[in-house]
């Protein structure tokens, strides 16, 4: 058995039971309160549609923000099952509490064709710390559990992993997609496999290149984390982002990539600034001198990676390869978004800032996955077990 095969849906009797389902509808909001964004809604509309098709009665657990284990009026949920309501089409019964002998009682009495939507799970203390009590009071609300909150599996939660424990469980459509997608990575993957790793801190991407270089035909690094690797080499990078702290660390992925045969490509031309502000004037360098910062990949670079990516078979990427929301230092991380949109490979995407930088450039329809799971996505590769999976598989 792989580490990412989960009990199948189709595996879990959901005719007339009641369907406790963990989803993640954390979407954003507006000062109002208005949801900005239904991405994550819309992400487990399939696993829903299933339930009730099957005759099943979905009552759904979410969080929404930190309300660190207290209610907060501005975090309950209830704009969500609005919302919710209006995408399924049928009627959403919202509760005020997600735990409880009054709350056993009302999702007892909920109308058997709704949905029920319980209050937000963190307003229990014992949520973020996996209070077996709190769990054991989610399991009473549902015959069955699915898991469809990737982006949560990486929590040792109380609702994401105690029911999982406590009563038969599958994993959703959604997760079932997620970890699909990261076994066709991670797990005897056509090649050449490249990844594409980018984002402002080497430290936070250390831990995936480790992973990822015994994987990996060639990895493509971007990003702030850039500096640190080529300070490592001793070329100078100006008042650039480096994390003196991991020099070493890195010098020991340089090396076990030639031991692994991994090729690991560093830019060779760098967009640069004199200060990290979006009206700087950006210029074009190959050597980064002082008193400049590297804030994208240049023009060469892009080149030397779309070639890399065009020639693959299966492509990650994770991170972007500049200050992409700034238009003058964009460029770098739209030429690797465009070769990887356009690459014949399988393809898939993780991480909030390489989703982002995918919808700003209107790609998402030429990306074989986009993951719902920054956190979850980037323990995933760095070869880590996510609690919420292993409690589906326990």
């Amino acid at each position: 058995m792989s580490d990412l095969d989960v009990p199948a849906l189709d595996t879990l009797d959901v005719s007339g039971k009641r369907v406790l389902m963990r989803v993640d509808f954390n979407v954003p909001r507006d000062d109002a309160g208005r949801i900005t964004d239904d991405t994550r809604i819309r992400a487990a509309l399939p696993t829903l549609e299933y339930v009730l098709e099957h005759g099943g009665r979905p009552v759904l657990m979410t969080h929404l923000g930190r309300p660190k284990g207290t209610e907060v009026e501005s975090l309950r949920v209830d704009a969500i099952g609005v919302r919710l309501g209006e995408l399924l089409g049928r009627e959403v019964v919202k509760l005020d509490g997600s735990a409880g002998k009054e709350i056993e009682g009302q999702v007892a009495a909920a109308p058997a064709d709704a949905v029920v939507l319980l209050e937000n799970v963190r307003f229990h203390p014992g949520e973020t710390k996996g209070a077996p009590e709190l769990a054991a009071a989610f399991a009473r609300l549902g015959d069955v559990f699915v898991n469809d909150a990737f982006g949560t599996s990486h929590r040792e939660h109380a609702s994401v992993c105690g029911p999982a424990r406590l009563l038969p469980s599958a994993a959703g459509l959604l997760l079932q997609r997620e970890l699909d997608a990261f076994a066709r990575v991670l797990t005897n993957p056509a090649r050449p496999l490249v990844a594409i790793l980018g984002g402002a801190k080497v430290s936070d991407k250390l831990p995936v290149i480790e992973n990822l270089l015994e994987r990996c035909d060639a990895i493509l690094i971007g990003g702030g984390m850039a500096y640190t690797f080529l300070a490592a080499q001793g070329l100078g990078v100006g008042n650039s982002l480096v994390q003196t702290d991991q020099i070493d660390a890195v010098k020991q992925n340089l090396a076990d990539a030639e031991v692994a045969q991994c090729k690991l490509l560093l830019p060779t031309d760098h967009i640069v600034a004199a200060e990290f502000k979006e009206s700087a004037t950006p210029e074009l360098v190959t050597e980064i001198p002082d008193g400049r910062m590297g804030l994208d990949i240049g023009p060469e670079t892009c080149a030397r990676y779309a070639a890399e990516i065009a020639g693959a078979k299966t492509v990650l990427w994770n991170g972007p390869m500049g200050v992409f929301e700034w238009e003058a230092f964009r460029a770098g991380t739209a030429a690797v978004g465009r070769a990887v949109a356009d690459a014949s490979a399988y393809t898939v995407v993780g991480g909030g800032d390489s989703v982002a930088a995918i919808g700003m450039l209107g790609l998402e329809a030429q990306i074989d996955h986009i993951s719902t799971g920054g956190g979850a996505s980037l323990e995933l590769l760095e070869g880590r077990a996510l609690p919420g999976i292993e409690a589906l598989r326990a």
